[in-house]
């Protein structure tokens, strides 16, 4: 049983290229983890959305029944922001993963490597009304009128039974969403908290200086991607960024060590981004003028 988990595990092991060529490699939601997920957010919206319909429901009570229709509307339109508004603004965060997610261990990762943007977060999201909530909710609606029928309940729950178990059926477990949006759902395991790597500054990386023209040519995202690069062990990808980063500053390769270049790079562009912070300039992204 093991050795089965273990070989499910390495099936779903992915590489990850990053702008600057370095494989980071990443593993796959499996479609159980996921549907965990969901269903957890789901808790979570439906206990939002409890407290929107009693608030509804007191604002019923004002104004009488016979006069409910503007309150309905507003109840129904409520309830599509809330949904969207949800994921929308946890995906789009730093974590790129809603509370659901984060119970999970796993979070939205970009396919091709880059920063998960915005416009990717909105496809993947407005999708999942067509998947599931658009065939739900028609049969809700006509349950509530009684015009629901064994042809129609069939229809939306197949429509619904589709879309929801296409991730098992091709490699990467992708939502029709995903597809879309260039996205893939990721483990993003807790990690354990280390030493601040500018502490462990040796005598070989103090040796490198660097102007503020060098250091303006990265920013923050980048800066987090180096201490994940740093933080790990793979000597390939430590010569390969090394050689990047020279390039791009204007200090190619010469034969020095990886590690030590990138700590000094690090530390100082660390410290350079702080003191922006400080004078209110925040630069998100080397993209980013």
């Amino acid at each position: 049983m093991a050795k089965l988990r273990r070989r499910e595990a390495v099936s779903r092991v992915r590489p990850l290229v990053t702008p600057e060529g370095v494989d980071l490699r990443v593993t796959l939601a499996d479609a159980g983890t996921r549907a965990s997920a969901f269903l957890l957010d789901a808790v979570m919206i439906m206990l939002a959305g409890l407290i929107i319909t009693i608030v509804a429901f007191m604002g019923l009570g004002g104004l009488g029944f016979d006069r409910s229709e503007p309150v309905v509307v507003v109840w129904i339109v409520l309830i599509f922001f809330l949904r969207n508004a949800y994921f929308l603004a946890f995906e789009a965060g730093r974590g790129a993963r809603t509370l659901g997610k984060r119970i999970m261990g796993i979070r939205v990762a970009s396919r091709d490597g880059s920063g998960l943007a915005i416009d990717q977060v909105i496809a993947r999201n407005l999708m999942r009304e067509i998947e599931v909530f658009l065939p739900l909710s028609m049969l809700v609606a006509q349950a509530g009128s009684g015009l629901a029928d064994t042809l129609t309940t069939v229809f939306g729950l197949g429509w619904a039974l589709i879309f929801a178990l296409f991730p098992l059926f091709n490699r990467d477990r992708l939502r029709i969403g995903d597809l879309l949006a260039g996205t893939w759902v990721v483990e993003a395991p807790k990690r354990v908290l280390v030493d601040d790597l500018t502490k462990h500054t040796d005598f070989a990386a103090s040796t490198y200086r660097f102007t503020p023209a060098q250091l303006d040519v990265y920013g923050i995202a980048e800066l987090h991607k180096l201490e994940e690069i740093l933080r790990g062990d793979n000597d390939s990808a430590l010569e390969t960024v090394a050689r990047a980063i020279g390039e791009k500053i204007g200090m190619p390769y010469r034969g020095y060590r990886a590690r030590p270049f990138l700590t000094a790079y690090y530390t100082e562009l660390r410290a350079h981004l702080e003191r922006k912070l400080l004078l209110g300039k925040r630069r998100a992204s080397k993209h980013d003028a």
